[in-house]
């Protein structure tokens, strides 16, 4: 099996996810856009969305419970109100299953390159834009762009064992941080307009 570049962090103008979401509101594959939209709004692997149970969804205090997350220990993640409406319009269709995406036949679904290429080409994203690992950078990118996360948190919720990982993130901090203290220099810039008046 080839390696994939993890270093890589692939992101998304806003109008590029904005067409993205447009085309995958159109998508006839619901399940397949469920899923990226889960990938986007939760910043999930592919994976552990792929065998996501709904024993493991709690509506009511608002978590998910993710079972050893890339071979680490069980983590839970918060429910946002996007997540929730897109679980909660999955549940109305995957029947009696214990997976919230059930299979074709038995088990979770396993296999969802065809819809997500489709929504992708019909979105006009970059070839090499990778759906699923793609999504996950983007909820990472506008968290850490923020300036309202930190990334402590950031790893938190990207279940990752070590802050390494969130590294590539940093720099997109910086910018928040950059931004904040342009903040600051206009508000000097006011003040000594009222102090020469």
């Amino acid at each position: 099996m080839p390696k994939l570049n993890n270093i890589k962090t692939e992101d998304l103008t806003s109008k590029q996810l904005s067409t993205l979401l447009e085309t995958i509101e159109k998508e006839p594959n619901r399940a397949a856009a469920s899923i990226m939209l889960m990938a986007l709004y939760t910043g999930m692997r592919k994976g552990e969305i792929y065998r996501l149970q709904w024993q493991h969804v709690d509506f009511e205090r608002g978590f998910i419970l993710i079972h050893a997350p890339k071979g680490g220990v069980d983590q839970r993640i918060p429910i946002n109100t996007p997540a929730r409406n897109v679980l909660e319009d999955q549940y109305t269709r995957s029947g009696n299953s214990e997976w919230v995406f059930p299979g074709r036949f038995k088990g979770h679904v396993k296999d969802m390159r065809e819809p997500f290429e489709r929504i992708r080409t019909n979105a006009g994203l970059p070839k090499d834009f990778r759906p699923m690992h793609g999504l996950r950078h983007v909820f990472a990118s506008t968290l850490a762009s923020s300036g309202k996360v930190d990334m402590y948190t950031l790893q938190k919720l990207l279940t990752h064992k070590t802050p390494a990982m969130v590294q590539r993130y940093a720099h997109l901090r910086d910018d928040a941080m950059q931004r904040a203290s342009e903040v600051a220099e206009d508000m000097y810039r006011v003040m000594q307009k009222k102090t020469h008046a």
